[in-house]
């Protein structure tokens, strides 16, 4: 670990407690998905923790967040409720979208949380609208969108990039490289594996960062949303990361090693964290059997709460399809 960023005690607490509610949300989505409750696709966001709660603990509520559509994990950092946000997983109405959106494509107005995006590198451009907007709104406020290293390659990722460069637009772009775009690897589909160093083509500052080392990941993110929100322009943040579980459940993952992968969780951040902690005298073991148990009082609330829940009706299933009202939002 680092000693470059000092958190107290209660700080270190929160981000591992945030790690360790998408881990066990997560898993417990692998068991509803085996036993069909879970339908469609589903891609997990396992080993990657660090990057969506480092981010997120530097954000502020009037920030607007975009994700990818392996964002369970950027939901449940952002604040979303688990309790709808698995009721969405079983496509019931009482979820975030009233189960229309499923895995990849959550949305949480009060939260500002703008999905969940199946299109690789989607956001990107919105990001660039969203941070337009509130640059006249809502000044102050940064706008980060999250993408994996594949979007890279993605007309509409230079396209945002040079946008935002030109506007001085507070966005923060967190590439969240986990060394395999579905399944090539970085080496064979990028000239410059540097990811980070594609945001010097448009002058824009940024930074590579360990994401798997959570006390580096948050102090990364607070100087990134620092540099934005001084008005600095934005800034393209590298998060060097790695998935444990497969691209999607119908992946076979056949293009890398048991071995790798092993290698990859000894270097787990949320047991990188809890082992610092603890050598350092800021983690009793009863304060972790709390912890633990107060994160699976809440994944089995939640999993009761959307298998209590109920289907769209049928004759309700065009609904959405038109827009039927105009909201008018008032910015404060």
């Amino acid at each position: 670990m680092t000693d470059k960023i000092h958190l107290d005690r209660a700080h270190l607490h929160h981000l591992y407690r945030g790690m360790l509610r998408i881990r066990r949300f997560e898993a417990k989505c692998v068991e509803l998905y085996q036993a069909q409750k879970i339908r469609g696709f589903l891609h997990l966001y396992d080993g990657e923790e660090a990057v969506a709660v480092g981010v997120m603990d530097a954000l502020e509520p009037r920030d607007a967040v975009l994700a990818t559509y392996r964002e369970h994990g950027h939901a449940l950092a952002r604040g979303m409720p688990m309790a709808p946000l698995m009721a969405e997983m079983l496509g019931k109405v009482e979820g975030c979208c009233r189960g229309r959106g499923g895995s990849m494509h959550l949305f949480h107005r009060e939260h500002r949380f703008f999905g969940g995006n199946a299109i690789v590198g989607g956001g990107l451009p919105l990001a660039v609208g969203i941070a337009m907007a509130d640059k006249q709104l809502r000044p102050g406020a940064v706008t980060a969108c999250f993408f994996g290293e594949g979007a890279v390659a993605e007309g509409a990722f230079h396209e945002s990039m040079n946008l935002a460069a030109i506007w001085k637009l507070p966005v923060l772009f967190v590439c969240e490289n986990n060394l395999y775009a579905m399944g090539v690897p970085l080496a064979d589909s990028e000239s410059q594996t540097e990811v980070y160093r594609k945001a010097d083509a448009y002058r824009m500052a940024s930074a590579q960062v360990d994401a798997m080392d959570p006390v580096q990941m948050a102090a990364a993110a607070r100087r990134a949303v620092a540099h934005v929100r001084a008005g600095l322009g934005p800034y393209f943040l590298e998060c060097r990361t790695y998935r444990f579980r497969a691209h999607s459940m119908f992946d076979t993952q056949a293009y890398r090693t048991r071995g790798e992968i092993e290698g990859w969780r000894q270097r787990d951040a949320i047991e990188r964290l809890r082992h610092w902690m603890e050598g350092n005298h800021l983690l009793t073991v009863d304060e972790a059997a709390a912890i633990d148990a107060a994160v699976a009082a809440e994944l089995q609330a939640a999993v009761a709460f959307a298998e209590a829940g109920t289907l769209e009706p049928v004759d309700q299933l065009e609904r959405f399809v038109l827009m039927d009202r105009v909201v008018q939002e008032t910015v404060t």
